[in-house]
Order: C-alpha cells, then structure tokens, then sequence
C-alpha cells in the first residue's frame, strides 16, 4: 500500500506525451537520437523496455532527460515510499529515482560513475549532494570537489559535467521538475 511494488515502470507513454507536445513524428526522434522507429513504436506501446543508454538519447531527442522520462512514467500519488532495495532492474544500479510521478520535483540518486564526458543542462534549478564518497563538478569554468555532506546548488541554465572521485559515490540531485517554468528569463533589457 503505497509502495507501488505491484505496478512495473512503463515508460512509454511518457516517450509519448513528450514527443507529441513537441510536434514530432517517430521518424524525427528516430533521426536525433540513432534509433529506429520499429523499436521507438515498441517503447512507446511498452512492447520494448528501453536500456539506460536508449532511454538516454531518446531523453535527448525529446530535450529533456531520462530522470524526467521515468518520473513522468508512473502516475502520480500524494504520499509514496521509495524504498532502498526497489531498484528497476535495467536502470540499477547506477540511477535511482527518489521520487515517482509527475511532480513540481524530482530527486534522483547516482551510484558510482556515469558518463562523466556528457555536459549536463537543466532549465531549472537543481542541488546536489553527496550522501557518500566524493564528487568533482565543473560548472561555469570551474572545478568544485564535493566529499561526503557538502551540496551544490546550480540556478537552472548552467551548463555542468559531474564524475564521481571515489568508488561506491552516491550523489543525490534533487530539482525543480523541467515541465515546471520556474525560470526567468535572465537576459537584461
């Protein structure tokens, strides 16, 4: 009762509702992302589970993120326990969400590395912390190493990278949800 345990994540018809508020046909998201459109069919009617890389490019296809994709895939409930040892099998053990849903915010935590290379942007605010081990962070031309207990806040639109410094690093992101507008325009007149 309120763990969800019942229902497995079914991330396609958020794939869906993304690509069609954007305006774009399966052949588009096709092209931007690598994939095919037999197998973006597939994940859309929940016939195929996409693997974190997939779900990845076509998070990126669709300008948004993977996080976003699978906090959109369930529906949404006042009061939700996420326990420790319910991991998603093809996501674990790397990225777990925190929070399910589609909610005005979305927490997620990252076990060990990731793709350190890939340069991150979030249209909204967003704060890291580190539950355990270290963590470098490049932000706006700068290097910030994180240890255990330190956060990091990061205003929507900043461009950063991330990589975990020590074996076994859980960094925790909590942020405003990307379907919320909580950013203004920064430009002066």
């Amino acid at each position: 009762m309120g763990d969800h345990k019942e229902q497995p994540l079914r991330v396609g018809a958020a794939v869906r509702r993304r690509r069609r508020a954007l305006e774009l046909t399966l052949a588009v998201v096709a092209e931007r992302s690598g994939l095919s459109v037999p197998f973006l069919s597939q994940v859309e009617n929940d016939r195929a589970r996409p693997s974190r890389s997939s779900l990845e490019k076509v998070a990126d296809a669709l300008r948004t993120t993977a996080v976003e994709l699978l906090a959109a895939a369930d529906p949404a409930c006042s009061v939700d326990v996420v326990r420790a040892e319910d991991l998603e099998a093809a996501f674990a053990p790397r990225v777990r969400s925190l929070v399910r849903g589609h909610h005005q915010m979305h927490a997620s935590e990252f076990t060990g590395d990731h793709d350190a290379g890939r340069e991150l942007r979030y249209r909204n605010d967003q704060l890291m912390y580190v539950a355990e081990g270290a963590v470098e962070i490049e932000a706006e031309g700068r290097a910030y190493r994180l240890g255990r207990g330190d956060t990091l806040y990061l205003t929507g639109g900043v461009r950063h990278r991330w990589r975990a410094t020590v074996p076994d690093t859980r960094l925790v992101v909590v942020a405003v949800a990307e379907h919320i507008e909580a950013v203004r325009d920064r430009k002066r007149p």
